[in-house]
């Protein structure tokens, strides 16, 4: 990987543990539905493909519309209500930015709650841009929104670094030709992340070590 000069970070598995208010939200729409709640761990494994394919692993396709609606009502009421940064976070966004790291965000969670949810537990940090899921990008692993980001940021694919907890984090990298690493503190068993050939690191510690190394 060459010289990083920023950091892309996902948000959902990589930066926050919201995996307690998405299943809160995915089993309330499922409940007006009159359909079965899901393990909380099947939710893990559906996290980061945006929330129509969430609902369509979760209800039968006839109820898919009406169950995805209600999701997004329920957890636009109360995305951080239990969602936080994970262990060390703080202390590694300290140090990236205290290397002249450059930091943004690119989630497929629509672009307002990404920013909201940003806004509440990332403020301490100096991220550049913040970009959910917007208008005209498709969803990750297309390399266009990372392309879009890198734009924004004015500086090239090549010296940015996407850091993400599964392999559409990994393809997004590698076909928008920036570094590709994957945390296993995340949604995605460490195996998984391994198959993908990106630099795998199991603590934000390493991270730091990862994206700082000359």
């Amino acid at each position: 990987m060459q010289a990083v000069r920023a950091v892309i970070f996902d948000l959902d598995g990589t930066l926050v543990d919201s995996l307690d208010d998405i299943s809160d939200a995915l089993t309330r729409a499922l409940a007006d539905a009159g359909l079965p709640g899901i393990d909380r761990d099947a939710v893990r494994g559906w996290i980061g493909g945006g929330a129509r394919t969430l609902v369509e692993r979760a209800a039968p396709a006839a109820a898919v519309d009406d169950v995805l609606a209600g999701f997004r009502r329920y957890y636009a009421e109360a995305p951080v209500a239990r969602t936080q940064l994970y262990a060390g976070l703080p202390a590694a966004l300290d140090a990236l930015a205290d290397d002249g790291k450059v930091l943004a965000v690119l989630s497929n969670k629509p672009h307002d709650l990404t920013v909201r949810i940003a806004g509440a537990l990332l403020g301490d940090w100096p991220f550049a841009v913040v970009a959910g899921h917007r208008p005209g990008f498709p969803l990750k692993p297309s390399p266009e929104a990372a392309l879009a980001v890198s734009h924004e940021l004015g500086i090239a694919p090549a010296a940015c670094a996407l850091v993400g907890d599964a392999g559409t984090d990994v393809a997004t990298a590698r076909g928008a030709g920036m570094g590709a690493v994957a945390v296993t503190w995340g949604y995605r068993p460490r195996h998984e992340l391994v198959e993908t050939g990106a630099i795998v690191v199991d603590a934000p510690d390493e991270l730091v070590s990862a994206l700082t190394q000359r």
